[in-house]
């Protein structure tokens, strides 16, 4: 049967038509900033890996949370690079520890103005690079991990966090940390649980960033990139413990597992733009081999359309940019 009057081309034709009818709508408030800062340095230090991002001294991370604000994103993500890792992981509880301190700072220079996100983990302060503590034979013990991580997100929110991102992947970390929250007279610190978060490929360029002491793999803890319905599990169980958000990580390998996750829950669904993702399109576009600026926002376009309200990406500033005036 012929329909020679449809054509759906019509909603194609020029930037106004398309802009009119488009289904899916990206604003710099859907997207929060990663950033790293290091311990004892004065200026920023770049990440090879990684075109563009840095390692911050604290001032110059002060100086770009307030450049973020002024761009309109939706957060930043606060990452410590510490001089010092021990096997507990010591310098996550400090309260004068790397991230604890970045996060007083950021607060101190841009107030409300954004959420103020902290990564709660212990990777970044072990010697041994694994999320939790270790057991005498040398596993991840998860029961003794939850008890760090609810130290952890006391510290992170005296120090002034909007939101706490449990993100080792460890069984009942949110509700350790909900009830830690609270106890301590915290009830307004929010959870954004990393509640799917795959063993990848992908995280290369980040453990760079990090100084990742890393030896092995996180396959006991981290997710099979092979499931799906076990990620369904894992959100219900975050959502139950009380996450306020939950987070899928990766975000482009997995954006079956994002719109599957949106289905499957009534709370805000983030997910990810890892390292390995942002660097790819960095090397390919070095490489002239695609439009780099394009290929930003169509990758973040794709996120928002599978169904995250919120994406964490290393283009976020830069993305808000180029966001102005689109609509």
């Amino acid at each position: 049967m012929s329909y020679p009057n449809v054509r759906p081309r019509r909603l194609r034709r020029s930037p106004a038509v398309r802009r009119l009818v488009g289904e899916t709508r990206l604003a710099p408030a859907d997207l929060v900033l990663p950033m790293f800062v290091k311990e004892g340095i004065t200026e920023p230090r770049p990440i090879a890996s990684m075109p563009g991002v840095v390692q911050h001294s604290r001032e110059s991370l002060r100086k770009a949370a307030a450049e973020a604000v002024h761009a309109g994103i939706g957060g930043i993500m606060l990452f410590g690079v510490p001089t010092r890792k021990d096997e507990t992981g010591s310098g996550g509880v400090d309260p004068d520890g790397i991230l604890n301190a970045a996060i007083r700072d950021v607060v101190a220079e841009v107030g409300d103005g954004t959420v103020v996100m902290s990564d709660l983990c212990l990777d970044e302060f072990t010697s041994h690079g694994h999320c939790g503590l270790l057991a005498p034979d040398g596993t991840v013990d998860n029961d003794a991990t939850l008890v760090a991580y609810a130290e952890m997100g006391i510290a992170q929110a005296a120090a002034g966090a909007h939101m706490v991102g449990p993100s080792g992947m460890m069984d009942g970390q949110v509700g350790a940390v909900r009830r830690a929250l609270d106890a301590a007279g915290h009830t307004d610190t929010a959870i954004l649980a990393y509640a799917v978060k795959y063993a990848s490929s992908f995280y290369g360029p980040f453990r760079d960033a990090m100084e990742s002491s890393l030896d092995g793999d996180r396959r006991t803890y981290q997710q099979d990139p092979a499931n799906l319905r076990e990620s369904l599990r894992e959100v219900r169980l975050d959502v139950a413990e009380g996450a306020d958000l939950v987070m899928v990580k990766p975000a482009l390998p997995y954006l079956d597992v994002v719109a599957a996750v949106r289905d499957e829950v009534d709370v805000p669904v983030a997910a990810y733009q890892i390292s390995g993702e942002f660097a790819m399109v960095e090397a390919a576009a070095a490489n002239g081999w695609i439009d780099r600026d394009q290929a930003v926002l169509e990758t973040l376009t794709s996120i928002r359309r599978a169904g995250a309200q919120v994406i964490l990406t290393y283009w976020a500033v830069e993305a808000a940019r180029m966001l102005r005036g689109r609509y």
